[in-house]
């Protein structure tokens, strides 16, 4: 292993425990699953993160979007939701007579696909386009997406009644799923901690 070699590993564990330190301030006990985000964030993949609600999911995906200063969008998906509240679309300008397009939420780096499998299998093929493509389709003109670009979308693992499963194709384009799993008894007890100090 060379000295220029050795150096960059320290440079890039020095990186990664600093991103760890910054998200550790908000986050306690979720060490392995923040590697995991970071890791696909370096891969350019895309993660899905399963686990029952309260687990701080969002709160996660939220804290190393600032600890990287990345723009981050969250988008709740329900059975209502259509392909362009994800994608964006085109809306008439009175003032031009003409046709602008508005970006949608999916047009940021880091984007948390909260509930995934609550929505239709038509906005699902929507962002998982945008996921392989890195780019959208409104009315027949692609649209780059910024990089870096990760999807971070959530599932919960029990209630899938009034449920859209992802099927195979669909989960081939996360790179992992993660589980996240309730914090043990020392960091539940750390948490309760920070929130009596009024964190």
């Amino acid at each position: 292993m060379t000295a220029e070699y050795q150096a960059l590993d320290a440079d890039v564990r020095g990186a990664l425990e600093a991103v760890r330190t910054e998200v550790g301030k908000a986050i306690i006990g979720q060490d392995p699953v923040l590697t995991g985000l970071v890791i696909c964030l370096l891969c350019r993949g895309h993660v899905l993160l399963e686990g029952v609600p309260g687990v701080a999911k969002t709160l996660l995906v939220r804290s190393l979007a600032a600890a990287l200063s990345l723009r981050s969008t969250r988008i709740q998906f329900t059975p209502d939701l259509m392909p362009g509240d994800v994608t964006g679309s085109l809306v008439y300008d009175a003032k031009t007579a003409l046709f602008q397009f508005r970006e949608g939420p999916v047009f940021t780096n880091l984007l948390l696909a909260d509930e995934i499998n609550r929505t239709p299998p038509k906005t699902q093929a929507a962002l998982l386009e945008a996921m392989e493509e890195r780019q959208v389709s409104v009315e027949g003109e692609p649209r780059r997406l910024p990089e870096p670009f990760l999807v971070a979308a959530t599932q919960n693992p029990v209630e899938y009644e009034g449920t859209y499963p992802l099927p195979e194709a669909q989960l081939d384009r996360f790179l992992v799923k993660l589980t996240v799993e309730l914090p043990g008894r020392d960091d539940e007890i750390g948490i309760l901690a920070r929130h009596a100090a009024g964190f």
